[in-house]
């Protein structure tokens, strides 16, 4: 990991920025703005006024919240794209699942670890049926946005790995919009339910 541009994607913000101070230079200097929940514009604006500070060393700005706007995230598009001198933005995201994709075309990724995992949870793709819908839901019922968003992209990269779906432009359209109405406030067991019972539809018999 260095201190350049890039997202960085882990479920430990804190320990994250610790690990980032560390590998800080003499004259390299790191200034976080974190924030629980959504990331705000106003949290926009000041990372953009902290970017054009007139200085002399190199300053790496990190943002980190549970949650990243499409508003927010266009609006730090262009400051990412065209940074004043000496400045670096690091981007920290609970999922992949987040991250727009203009944002991610002009950053890497590094992942350090992801907020849930579907492994752990023992969603079996494979064999997938009505019932592991339903238990696999029931056992989520009062999941956050943030992990929603993780798990719809462990499933559907577990459903591509595995070769037991037809995963077509229009069933990965279909989960790149699951997480879009996340961020409309629909609620996540609804989405998991929606989105687990569609890919049984793209099951291959």
């Amino acid at each position: 990991m260095r201190l350049q541009s890039q997202i960085i994607i882990t479920a430990h913000f804190e320990d994250t920025l610790v690990k980032l101070r560390q590998l800080a230079l003499q004259g390299e200097r790191l200034i976080p703005i974190f924030r629980e929940g959504n990331f705000l514009v106003e949290d926009v604006r000041q990372a953009i006024e902290k970017a054009y500070l007139a200085s002399q060393e190199k300053t790496i700005i990190v943002l980190a919240a549970d949650q990243f706007s499409e508003v927010v995230q266009n609006r730090l598009l262009k400051i990412i794209e065209e940074p004043p001198p000496n400045k670096e933005f690091i981007l920290l995201f609970t999922s992949k699942a987040i991250i727009l994709p203009t944002i991610r075309s002009r950053l890497p990724v590094t992942v350090i670890d992801e907020l849930s995992s579907v492994s752990e949870l023992a969603l079996d793709m494979q064999k997938l049926d009505i019932r592991l819908v339903y238990d696999f839901v029931q056992e989520h019922a009062r999941i956050s946005a943030p992990k929603a968003k993780g798990l719809l992209e462990q499933i559907g990269a577990t459903a591509i790995m595995s070769r037991y779906y037809e995963m077509d432009e229009r069933t990965l359209d279909m989960m790149r919009d699951a997480v879009k109405v996340l961020d409309r406030g629909s609620p996540p067991a609804f989405v998991l339910t929606a989105v687990l019972l569609k890919l049984l539809a793209r099951k291959k018999r």
